[in-house]
């Protein structure tokens, strides 16, 4: 809590903090606080006005739920979730044989090592692809 919080809260540390004001500065405190708090009377009956409606629409809408024989379990499981559609694999478009055994890459994700070691040792990608595009 601020000093100035904890003043204002306690009555006798906000009377010796008064004390030395003048009758006409106490009352045009006196005035700028009721203003304030017909301010914050009037912020808080609209904010319960809104909730009231609010809190009518859900009550409302609790009825019809109750009326049909729904529950709020039935809209947690209501979601329609659309089956997944597993896409085709991509087709190799780059192959290399080693020991016997023909490895093939779609040219996306992480290149294979086997790849990766004949490149390195000096050959092209492009020298591994399946069908040469023109």
């Amino acid at each position: 809590m601020t000093d100035f919080i904890s003043i204002l809260t306690h009555a006798r540390k906000f009377k010796a903090a008064v004390k030395e004001l003048e009758l006409a500065e106490l009352i045009s405190f006196q005035e700028k606080l009721a203003a304030l708090i017909e301010t914050r009377k009037q912020e808080e009956a609209e904010a319960e006005s809104l909730n009231a409606e609010r809190n009518a629409q859900i009550e409302e809408i609790k009825q019809k739920m109750a009326a049909l024989g729904l529950s709020t379990d039935d809209l947690d499981n209501a979601t329609i979730k659309k089956p997944k559609v597993k896409r085709e694999p991509r087709p190799a478009k780059y192959q290399i044989e080693v020991n016997g055994e023909m490895v093939t890459w779609t040219g996306q994700g992480r290149m294979p090592t086997v790849f990766k070691k004949e490149i390195d040792e000096g050959f092209e990608l492009s020298d591994f692809l399946i069908a040469p595009t023109e």
